[in-house]
């Protein structure tokens, strides 16, 4: 017997009209619906007039060790798994990735049918720099960890996206400002595709002020990477006398080694005369 498919499936962040053709189809027709909340995707298919047809049963962080088992039987089996979860990718900060390695494990076929994720919707509306970037899932709840946890940010020359809880928002951007400084650039996400979505875009600074007064919704922030320190052109010199002795004339040398580490060729030039007096 063929085995049959896990199929994680994106959700509408919030607009249903969002949702994917195959996802709709999907919800009609798979064997197992693994839902975080089986109400509300009871209540996306309504909205979206489809029926399921097959076993709806509930897949959330308290009971996916205990769930997975009878998933994998009815891979083995060969019927189909939908695996959805309340908005958004499954196993991005959401319930998933156990049931993903159990059946990449046994070599049982997992695909994906893609759609809404909050991450790069936040990060496409930030207006930060979106060429490189890292997801960082939830800062930790305590105050000491989390500070810990922006202090490893504060060298991050990429962007960083990451989720918060509303009533712990402004306690996360006033520890932000604190290890990171008030002048990083940053955007607060709320309530994205929904009625009320609202991007917030500014310093760390002013988006600690205005979360201060109490934030509702769902919430995505971007933070902005770290400037790159700029290089001391007295700790270039050694690498333009390696290419001068290499046979590159002096100037030539200095232009390259400038370039390439982003400092001005006069103060490079000057670094290396000075050394060698």
């Amino acid at each position: 017997m063929d085995s049959g498919t896990l199929l994680l499936a994106a959700t509408p962040l919030g607009d249903v009209r969002d949702a994917s053709a195959r996802l709709i189809e999907a919800l009609g027709s798979a064997d197992v619906v693994a839902a975080e909340d089986t109400r509300r995707v009871r209540a996306l298919a309504s909205a979206l007039d489809v029926v399921p047809t097959g076993k709806v049963v509930s897949y959330y962080e308290g009971v996916e060790s205990a769930r997975a088992p009878m998933l994998l039987d009815a891979l083995r089996e060969g019927r189909t798994v939908l695996l959805v979860t309340d908005a958004g990718m499954p196993s991005v900060s959401d319930p998933g990735y156990r049931l993903v390695t159990a059946c990449i494990a046994e070599q049982l076929p997992v695909t994906c049918l893609p759609g809404p994720s909050a991450v790069t919707t936040a990060l496409a509306l930030s207006g930060l720099p979106s060429d490189r970037f890292c997801f960082d899932g939830f800062p930790p709840r305590k105050q000491g960890e989390r500070r810990r946890w922006f202090g490893r940010l504060a060298a991050e020359e990429r962007t960083c996206v990451f989720f918060e809880a509303p009533h712990r928002l402004a306690d996360a951007l006033a520890d932000a400002v604190d290890v990171l400084g008030g002048q990083r650039r940053a955007a607060v996400c709320r309530e994205l595709t929904k009625t009320y979505e609202e991007i917030r875009r500014g310093s760390l600074a002013e988006l600690a002020a205005w979360a201060a007064e109490g934030v509702r919704g769902e919430i995505t922030v971007v933070l902005g990477g770290a400037e790159p320190e700029a290089a001391d052109p007295a700790d270039l010199v050694e690498q333009v006398e390696q290419r001068a002795a290499e046979g590159v004339r002096l100037k030539d040398a200095v232009a390259e080694v400038a370039e390439l580490a982003g400092v001005r060729k006069k103060e490079l030039y000057d670094a290396v005369l000075e050394a060698r007096r």
